[in-house]
């Protein structure tokens, strides 16, 4: 001890230690004292009953700050560490905050606000059944209610419509039969930093037409010069005169490629012909739904192979455009992209969602992936951005290759890991900025805010959602 406190930095203290028993009978409390008695006997400490000082027992017992008890012993400032119960990290703020669960540990709301974060974009992982889709809905509803921003979901499965039904927003279907289109060419005076729109839309159609053209060379410099020498000339009278009607469609660049002379454009126009005249001409037309609803999800399920990859990046495209739109307007965009790794697998949309990580803090955009493998986030070194861009990481039940890389990524304890080992759904970790708090989110199944967030198939089929 002497030892302690000369080189080691340890400080005495004198310490009162009360355990206060409660019981219904006189039996019961006598049986819980001989209990306790009993358990502190083998770790080789000795318990001794307050006869006749009960009440002050009581009374030091109390959160009063009045100790009536003079026993004491003298213990070093490790020891004493190990009796302070407020070891708890709590995550409360006030404002615009969201629930995420109660903590696991001391089960205090956890309320917390993402804008509040150096960098708010999100994911939500866990492997299938762990709750994560239900979680992302539950933040959704929360985002909806408690402020006033926008709100877009990527739907590759078709499992939120019920709740964007309910919530009065606007579920866009895309698919080869659908009513509903969505432009590809879309601009808007504010889809760039600089005062030339052009530069940035051009990089899409190129990323575009790679995905049709490309193969596995990709695009040759030739090709991509021709791509963007057309865009500029399809936008020149809609940019002179910026009307809806006058907003430009694939035809028109296809018509504008027939018209070059160069071979190469006449290949990447035969490349598109499928998707303006041919049977995929799905994106050949003129948006035709309420994009500017304020919450809007977009539903791809039905896209067959060969469109969902192109209608993945065209979505991309439309929800950067409503980010420029709402920026001026100084609004919030919130963007849940479900089935996450699906946009991880093409280069082309996987690059694009590497931007929208790293350029939508300062355009006033959230973005959220939800997956089920961490995995996923780590096949490149450039999709790796994703994850170190990410200062909010819902993590619920994780598979085992899983668990070892974000302890290793994010600095987990083997203690903390044991919240995402075989944990139950809604169970795990929240990793906010620096903080890292297990939660439960325990909901109540018999309301209908669960019928219209739960996945499972037997409870959609009961709530006939």
């Amino acid at each position: 001890m002497l030892d302690d406190l000369q080189s080691r930095n340890e400080r005495m203290f004198l310490v009162t230690i009360l355990i206060l028993n409660t019981a219904k009978t006189k039996q019961k409390l006598e049986n819980d004292v001989f209990a306790a008695a009993g358990i502190a006997q083998k770790h080789n400490c000795v318990l001794k009953r307050l006869d006749y000082q009960q009440e002050q027992g009581l009374m030091s017992s109390l959160p009063l700050g009045i100790n009536q008890i003079e026993i004491q012993r003298g213990l070093t400032t490790s020891s004493v560490a190990i009796f302070v119960p407020f070891t708890t990290c709590e995550l409360f703020q006030r404002g615009e905050a969201l629930y995420y669960g109660l903590n696991a540990l001391s089960n205090n709301l956890i309320m917390a606000s993402r804008k509040a974060l150096k960098n708010p974009n999100g994911l939500f992982l866990g492997t299938p059944g762990s709750g994560k889709s239900f979680s992302a809905k539950r933040e959704i509803i929360n985002v909806f209610l408690i402020t006033d921003d926008d709100i877009i979901i990527s739907d590759p499965e078709a499992e939120y419509f019920p709740l964007v039904n309910r919530l009065g927003g606007q579920v866009i279907k895309l698919s080869p039969t659908s009513p509903q289109h969505i432009n590809p060419m879309d601009i808007n005076t504010n889809y760039s930093d600089e005062d030339d729109p052009l530069t940035l839309k051009s990089d899409f159609i190129l990323s575009l037409c790679e995905l049709i053209v490309g193969g596995k060379s990709g695009l040759e410099p030739v090709e991509k010069t021709i791509i963007d020498r057309c865009v500029r000339l399809v936008y020149r009278e809609f940019l002179a005169d910026p009307k809806p009607e006058k907003m430009p469609i694939l035809q028109d660049l296809y018509d504008l490629l027939r018209e070059q002379a160069e071979p190469e454009a006449q290949r990447i126009a035969t490349a598109l012909e499928i998707y303006v005249t041919g049977s995929l001409n799905v994106f050949n037309n003129r948006t035709n739904c309420d994009i500017t609803n304020r919450l809007v999800c977009y539903d791809i399920k039905e896209m067959g192979k060969s469109l969902k990859k192109i209608a993945m990046l065209i979505l991309q495209d439309a929800v950067w455009n409503r980010v420029t739109v709402n920026r001026a307007a100084k609004k919030t965009t919130w963007f849940y992209q479900d089935e996450f790794h699906l946009m991880l697998k093409e280069e082309q949309t996987a690059a694009y969602s590497v931007e929208i990580w790293k350029r939508f803090r300062k355009w006033g955009g959230i973005p959220s992936g939800i997956t089920q493998n961490v995995k996923d986030l780590l096949a490149s070194r450039e999709i790796e951005n994703i994850f170190e861009n990410s200062d909010f990481i819902y993590m619920l039940n994780q598979a085992a290759g899983d668990r070892q890389i974000l302890a290793k990524q994010l600095g987990i304890s083997s203690h903390q890991l044991s919240y995402v080992t075989h944990a139950n759904a809604g169970e795990g970790l929240l990793f906010y900025g620096n903080v890292i708090i297990p939660f439960a989110d325990r909901f109540d199944p018999s309301g209908e805010i669960y019928s219209l967030l739960t996945t499972k198939p037997q409870e959609v089929k009961e709530t006939g959602s």
